[in-house]
């Protein structure tokens, strides 16, 4: 059975970084799509970026690029997000999520509790 876990979040002035980090196990391959999300009160939930695990192929969302990085640690089948320079629009619960496809946010099988990044100004 596949789990989900993150953690990380926090809070930080603007300007400042945060990583997040999410643990998966319960996989029999590697051919599997991770991402990270976040949604912030009266917002839809966005796709922040995401990555093939086998391929390490990454996309990421117009409004993080350049401030956040995907990365996957394969020994330990953990997922981070490195978030530079966050903005006051950057707040919100960040999920990690699993088996899925890129920017199809209801594809994704197995979801993580989210955990909650919030930004001063």
């Amino acid at each position: 059975q596949v789990q989900v876990l993150e953690s990380g979040g926090g809070l930080v002035q603007a300007g400042g970084s945060l990583r997040l980090s999410c643990t998966a196990s319960g996989f029999t391959s590697d051919n599997y799509v991770m991402g990270w999300f976040r949604q912030a009160p009266g917002k839809e939930r966005e796709e922040v970026s995401c990555i093939h695990w086998s391929s390490n192929n990454t996309v990421y969302a117009n409004s993080v690029k350049g401030r956040f990085t995907i990365s996957r640690d394969n020994s330990k089948n953990t997922l981070h997000l490195q978030m530079n320079s966050l903005k006051p629009e950057d707040p919100a619960m960040y999920y990690c999520a699993a088996e899925g496809y890129c920017g199809l946010s209801t594809t994704y099988n197995y979801w993580g509790q989210g955990t909650q990044v919030t930004v001063s100004s």
